[in-house]
């Protein structure tokens, strides 16, 4: 599997985020090593960009791409 292509400046996996809980090591893998296509974090970044990307958004925050891709889906 690939590694995500946003990965250097993502705040999610460089553990820029505030209040972030333990298990994210596992989310790490999965999101962000694994299947970095289905991140909530990439998902918008592609679409909206990087700057759009809502610092406290987690990988698996599917109701929030809705809201926030709702003009693009």
């Amino acid at each position: 599997m690939e590694r995500c292509e946003l990965l250097d400046g993502c705040l999610f996996f460089n553990d820029q985020m505030k209040d972030m809980p333990t298990v994210t090591d596992n989310m790490k893998r999965m999101y962000c090593l694994w299947h970095y296509e289905q991140c909530a974090r990439y998902r918008v970044a592609t679409v909206l960009g990087r700057k759009k990307t809502p610092a406290d958004l987690f990988p698996y925050d599917t109701t929030r791409i809705k809201i926030l891709l709702k003009e693009y889906i």
